[in-house]
């Protein structure tokens, strides 16, 4: 018999950078829009996708989905095996961690489908050209209602945008910010995800949209002596009769607004 062929990771090492509570709006969105398949899957399992040198997010990911689904799981995967291997000390009942990239390794019985997919700061060392086909790899493994959330944030996590998509494509895009440290909504295009970051120009959707942003946060100074947050809640209002709005005010008290992909997608 042939030897067995070693297991090759689908995928590139990222830098690995990591910070505690760096996807808490990630996921704060994730559990208030997604909550309900979670609770209806019948094997409520999520990956962490490329969670870095420290499993900090895989640990705070768990804790977050057990709100909505105590019997919630969350696999870490991680293409570089010394990370894995490093992490195997925070393993505990419905958290793992494997080695693996966008082919997303599961352990346990076969044929286990994620029913979310959280990619964060992954994506952004390739180049654009290689987005679709991972996105659509991806969401390939994903079960039935579930969801690929993949995006970009700073170190930590004050400025965050992801897109999400499902078995058929992507659907949204989230902007996130903690509103005391924004100066402008464009500032939020530092961390667009890596479909979007090199659209921020005269001519592409998502360039026309924070333009737009941006001078509805101008017309709403005023209601920056009240808080950043109506600031922010009247800016959006000003955006919602251009702009296909997929979210209401619940989510853009947290400093959210989540546009449809659609108006937004490359070349739209």
């Amino acid at each position: 018999m042939p030897p067995r062929t070693p297991h090759r990771p689908v995928g590139s090492v990222t830098r690995g950078t990591t910070n505690p509570n760096r996807l808490r709006r990630m996921d704060r969105w994730i559990v208030a829009t997604h909550g309900r398949e979670l609770r209806r899957g019948d094997d409520p399992v999520a990956v962490d996708l490329g969670y870095g040198a420290a499993p900090w997010t895989a640990v705070e990911l768990l804790g977050r989905l057990r709100t909505v689904r105590s019997d919630a799981e969350v696999v870490g995967v991680e293409i570089d095996p010394a990370r894995v291997a490093a992490a195997r000390a925070y393993e505990r009942p419905g958290l793992r961690f494997a080695h693996g990239g966008f082919e997303v390794p599961l352990p346990g019985p076969a044929g286990r489908a994620p029913v979310l997919i959280r990619a964060a700061n992954v994506l952004r060392q390739y180049d654009e050209d290689e987005v679709a086909a991972v996105w659509r790899r991806l969401c390939a493994r994903l079960a039935p209602g579930g969801l690929l959330v993949e995006g970009t944030c700073d170190e930590i996590g004050r400025r965050h945008v992801w897109v999400a998509l499902d078995r058929t494509g992507p659907r949204s895009v989230t902007f996130a910010a903690r509103l005391a440290s924004l100066e402008h909504p464009s500032d939020l295009a530092e961390r667009l995800p890596k479909a979007l970051i090199h659209r921020n120009v005269p001519g592409e959707p998502v360039h026309a949209f924070l333009r737009d942003f941006d001078r509805a946060w101008a017309a709403s100074a005023p209601y920056g002596a009240l808080s950043a947050r109506q600031r922010w809640i009247r800016s959006v209002r000003l955006l919602a009769p251009d702009w296909p709005l997929t979210d209401g005010p619940t989510r853009w008290r947290q400093g959210e607004v989540t546009v449809a992909w659609e108006a937004l997608a490359p070349g739209g």
